[in-house]
């Protein structure tokens, strides 16, 4: 038994999925289904009974799973705990925090000359438990979160941008788009499970409207949403940040009624670091 298994059975049981829980552990569903069968064999129980449409945990699953998260809650704290003395900071995103974060951390080295900021990255929900674990001292996500001996201070708010095929009638025309006019289209985004702030915000957005968006097939895990819009291209979709993309427009949306907030994750306890202090600072700022 591996620790990265555990880490992989975990994902599958939230998940409740092999492709999404590959997926938020960044290797492949056949990578990820080997190592649950490697835990099976090793244990000499089944964890799930597999179909072509669900994954459903045994009972053995519900006894292992709290021992499961003890065990990876413990490797955090052993980690933190021979962490080396100097002034080291690690900071959890995503890669699309990374030119902002880059540049914070330019800025509170200069502050700070001697110390030591990792950028690291992780999925969503492995960020606020390197927090809680103490393995983090802080990280960054869209949202809130509200969980016991962490603080969430807000930093920025981000205006997602609209984006479309370069063949999309709107792009095509040109000019600012409403949101009324994007209802005519459909509209593409992973399933609500795993993007259920966009999701919310998009609700939000559409309630004032006669009529909401009009749904597409969810993008699956595997996919990316510039790709979907090439192969749809009657449809849109909402990024969190404007990048160039071969044959791909980005649309300025009237009166920014999509707006998400992205804030700080750091542990409640304990005195702030002085370089912790300085790294909101710039982040605030830059």
């Amino acid at each position: 038994m591996e620790l990265r298994q555990l880490a992989y059975f975990v994902a599958v049981c939230e998940e409740l999925s092999f492709s999404r829980a590959a997926s938020r552990c960044f290797i492949s569903q056949s990578a990820i289904s080997h190592q649950i069968a490697r835990l099976e064999r090793d244990l000499g129980v089944n964890l799930f009974e597999r179909s072509t449409r669900s994954v459903v945990p045994t009972d053995a699953t519900t006894r292992l799973l709290p021992l499961a998260k003890q065990m990876l809650s413990l490797e955090s704290a052993i980690r933190a705990a021979v962490r080396a003395s100097g002034p080291r900071i690690r900071l959890a995103a995503n890669m699309s925090f990374a030119t902002r974060s880059l540049s914070a951390i330019a800025g509170a080295r200069e502050a700070h000359p001697g110390a030591e900021i990792e950028f690291v990255i992780k999925p969503f929900r492995q960020r606020i438990q390197a927090v809680a674990d103490g393995d983090c001292d802080l990280a960054l996500i869209r949202g809130s979160v509200d969980q016991p001996g962490l603080t969430v201070e807000q930093l920025w708010v981000e205006d997602p941008v609209i984006a479309t095929s370069t063949a999309h009638p709107l792009a095509m025309r040109g000019g600012d788009v409403t949101l009324t006019e994007l209802g005519a289209y459909p509209l593409l985004l992973p399933p609500e499970s795993e993007q259920v702030l966009l999701h919310n915000v998009v609700r939000a957005a559409f309630a004032d409207l006669p009529t909401g968006p009009v749904f597409g097939p969810p993008i699956p895990p595997d996919h990316t949403a510039t790709m979907e819009l090439i192969n749809r291209p009657d449809a849109w979709t909402i990024l969190y940040a404007d990048s160039q993309t071969e044959g791909i427009a980005t649309l300025r949306l009237t009166g920014h009624p999509l707006r998400i907030p992205v804030s700080a994750v750091t542990r409640t306890e304990g005195r702030r670091s002085p370089i912790v202090t300085t790294l909101l600072a710039a982040l605030h700022c830059a």
